[in-house]
């Protein structure tokens, strides 16, 4: 084994999928050398761009992806499928008349439902709500973003080990050694770098084994189209071929041998109470609600971000959007303690911001499943959780936990703003604050006509940018400090507490200039 390169990187990060790819945008986007490992040769899978490939895309992912000018690319690309008829089938509940924004367990809220005047801190914005993408798209749209940028991508070559040293880590893959200062795992649900580096991973096994399929039927009209809870499972048809399903197996199938034809007709024909019949199989897949998170997300000079950290079932689509969280959250503060900028604790805040959020994402997926089994009281209770959705409380609530809306970070401070999302200000000359974040910077927003902060935001020059005048809604604040993820870190409504602000910027940005 040799060096593959005689530099030194600051991040290697193991897995190309779109927790990777991601991470590796923020992190070259604030000039850290980043080198991508990727065990597949392939980026492209069949699986990924089928309808069953979709995945819903949640506020705070589209507003990370619009702070990062990504998001036109992202919609471009599903206005082209919508196009060619990839997603017409993805989601059968959208087929309703009524159509719906979302399911918990299956069972659908309706956009007309929601009271979105509770939100009192959300503006108007280009992200929206929620978005239906194909993985295929959205890795194509990212690895582009990340080599132009600047970052390495080496496909083929898995990471397979790694040793840590006092200032760094030295990751073995493909046959080389690769240094670097830090070594991130996205590298999925089995992830090679969270085994080899000895973090516990707990939580609970799996009640079935779900199915994803793409099959011809001898006859298409033998299942009833949309989602169809039986005496045995569950089973979601849409055609003319494309079928979910889940078997109450304790997961006893998923990887265990080949799936073929035979056995997914006898699967589907034991869920589904029919003798439907497959003439062939084209593509499928397994999976399961096994529900386990790290118990840390740091060891030294090794992270964890993605299905690296936390698996689930893919249920609702919440798996993609909390490690695009990860690493929104990560790359900024990864970056900052390479550049020798970071306050103390910064690096540490990321596990301390994402695991809560992460177990409260398993959490969902475990009450999901709860309401999957199929018993007599399960149907019961599934009947009640029906009628509560379908009053305005109700969706309200599972909206805002299904799209995201109710995140929020405990950060301190007083005013109910801190630690959410900023909202989407329109700024005198036309631009919105989301625009103002694609340099990957945090931001002071001064909306006094006296610029108060302008000297004191000078002070930590480079680390954040300096926004003053009038907004067409200030929401009653008169000054924000807004972290490069996005998110409020400190805010004060009528004169600004220069000290508080001060206070924020040491604590996010590190201690000011002299």
């Amino acid at each position: 084994m040799s060096f593959s390169q005689p530099t030194l990187h600051d991040v290697i990060i193991a897995g190309a999928g779109s927790v990777g790819l991601f991470l590796a945008c923020e992190l070259r986007l604030t000039g850290v050398s980043v080198l991508v490992l990727e065990q597949a040769e392939d980026p492209a899978s069949p699986l990924k761009s089928l309808p069953f490939g979709m995945r819903g895309l949640s506020a705070p992912t589209l507003e990370a992806f619009y702070r990062r000018g990504l998001l036109d690319d992202i919609e471009a690309a599903q206005r082209a499928n919508d196009a060619s008829g990839v997603t017409r089938a993805a989601s059968h509940w959208q087929q309703q008349q009524r159509r719906p924004a979302g399911h918990f367990a299956g069972i659908p809220f309706f956009h007309e439902d929601v009271d979105t005047s509770r939100w009192a801190f959300r503006l108007p914005s280009p992200a929206g709500v929620n978005l239906a993408v194909d993985m295929q798209s959205l890795e194509t749209i990212l690895t582009a973003r990340a080599v132009a940028l600047g970052a390495e991508i080496r496909r083929g070559v898995g990471v397979e080990g790694f040793d840590q040293m006092s200032d760094g880590v030295i990751v073995s893959a493909g046959g080389e050694m690769f240094q670097t200062r830090w070594l991130v795992g996205c590298d999925g649900g089995r992830s090679t770098v969270r085994k080899a580096g000895g973090f516990d991973f707990v939580g609970t096994d799996p009640e079935f084994t779900g199915y994803s399929v793409l099959a011809e039927l001898a006859d298409p009209d033998a299942l009833s189209p949309g989602r169809t809870y039986t005496a045995t499972g569950m089973y979601t048809y849409a055609k003319p071929g494309t079928i979910a399903m889940v078997d109450f197996d304790r997961g006893a199938f998923h990887r265990s041998r080949p799936i073929t034809r035979e056995h997914v007709q006898a699967v589907l024909r034991r869920v589904s109470g029919t003798d439907v019949a497959l003439t062939s199989l084209q593509l499928a897949t397994t999976w399961t609600d096994r529900a386990r998170q790290a118990t840390i997300y740091r060891q030294g000079h090794v992270l964890l971000a993605g299905d690296a950290a936390h698996i689930h079932s893919p249920l609702g689509g919440q798996g993609l959007n909390l490690g695009l969280g990860d690493a929104m959250n990560l790359g900024w503060k990864l970056a900052a303690t390479i550049r020798g900028e970071a306050p103390a604790g910064l690096l540490d805040s990321y596990a301390a911001e994402r695991h809560p959020e992460g177990a409260r994402i398993l959490d969902w997926s475990r009450a999901q499943v709860a309401l999957m089994r199929p018993t007599p009281s399960t149907r019961a209770l599934e009947a009640i959780v029906r009628d509560l959705m379908a009053t305005r409380d109700g969706a309200t609530y599972f909206a805002e936990r299904i799209w995201g809306i109710s995140l929020r970070y405990d950060l301190g401070g007083s005013h109910p703003i801190v630690g959410r999302s900023v909202p989407d200000f329109e700024l005198a000359d036309g631009t919105r604050v989301g625009e103002r974040l694609r340099e990957g910077k945090g931001l002071l927003l001064d909306f006094a006509p006296d610029k108060p902060l302008r000297v004191i935001a000078s002070r930590w020059h480079g680390r954040l940018n300096y926004v003053s005048g009038d907004v067409e809604n200030s929401l009653g604040l008169s000054a924000l400090l807004v972290r490069p993820d996005g998110f409020v870190a400190w805010a004060s409504e009528g004169v600004a507490d220069a000290e508080g602000a001060i206070r924020a910027m040491s604590r996010w940005f590190g201690e000011p200039e002299r």
